[in-house]
């Protein structure tokens, strides 16, 4: 079992299939311990058939076997076996971990598939799973990344989870389809705003030529107390340059 472990790296995939054939041959694959470190060997390393025999073969099967082979699929692509991989847990009444959730999710955001997030997400709710901060994250840019700031909108105001990295992600996906309007709502509404926030708005404004707003809101920013940092002070000198403001910029 250590030397599989030892073996997931990918440099000894020779020793690894070695040291596999011989797990198989002498009946260890029986013990939920080996086999699970045979299913992290066989996913670590990227084969396509194997991760699903050891699956298969495990005698007990716990939630870190499935989010593997899960992960299995999302490294390989193979999205239809995912999904019924997904139906075959809720069926067996198997509830998704918040690792697997992420697992499922960054494939959406790694494949820039709309479709399939819309999937993703419809089985997420089906499931009754609260999602954490992460994977509305994940979400939100998904959606955006995919063209679809609507689903983003709707989603991002429907999720219960919202820490300021939520909202500042609600805010960064509507300036990146300069889309002012829609990314000041979630800065006017937000409960606590950080550096990020103030500057992805000052960003904004200035991206669409509102020298003036964003100045006046780098003034906000001080009077709130809150300390710019680099970025800041490059964004706001770069709006005074363009504007020609150059007292505001001394």
């Amino acid at each position: 079992m250590y030397l599989l472990k030892a073996l997931v790296s990918g440099k000894n995939v020779n020793e690894g299939e070695e040291v596999h054939t011989s797990v198989v041959r002498t009946g260890f694959v029986s013990s939920k311990f080996v086999s699970g470190a045979l299913l992290g060997f066989s996913v670590g390393n990227g084969f396509t058939c194997k991760p699903r025999w050891v699956f298969n073969e495990m005698p007990q099967l716990g939630l870190v076997s499935w989010t593997l082979m899960i992960r299995a699929y999302v490294c390989l692509t193979l999205l239809g076996e995912e999904l019924e991989l997904l139906r075959t847990m809720r069926g067996v009444s198997v509830m998704l971990g918040m690792v697997a959730v992420a697992t499922v999710v960054s494939a959406c955001d790694l494949l820039g598939d709309l479709g399939f997030a819309k999937t993703m997400h419809c089985f997420i709710e089906k499931s009754e799973i609260e999602v954490d901060a992460l994977v509305s994250c994940i979400l939100i840019n998904t959606y955006g990344e995919c063209g679809s700031l609507d689903d983003a909108y709707r989603f991002f105001w429907k999720t219960a989870m919202k820490n300021v990295v939520v909202w500042n992600t609600m805010i960064h996906q509507s300036l990146e389809h300069n889309n002012l309007e829609l990314g000041k709502q979630p800065f006017d509404w937000m409960p606590k705003r950080d550096v990020a926030s103030w500057n992805s708005m000052i960003q904004g404004f200035t991206n669409v030529g509102q020298y003036e707003e964003a100045l006046a809101l780098f003034h906000d920013m001080e009077i709130l107390v809150f300390r710019p940092n680099t970025l800041t002070l490059s964004s706001t000198l770069s709006n005074c340059a363009s504007h020609g403001a150059l007292e505001a910029g001394a």
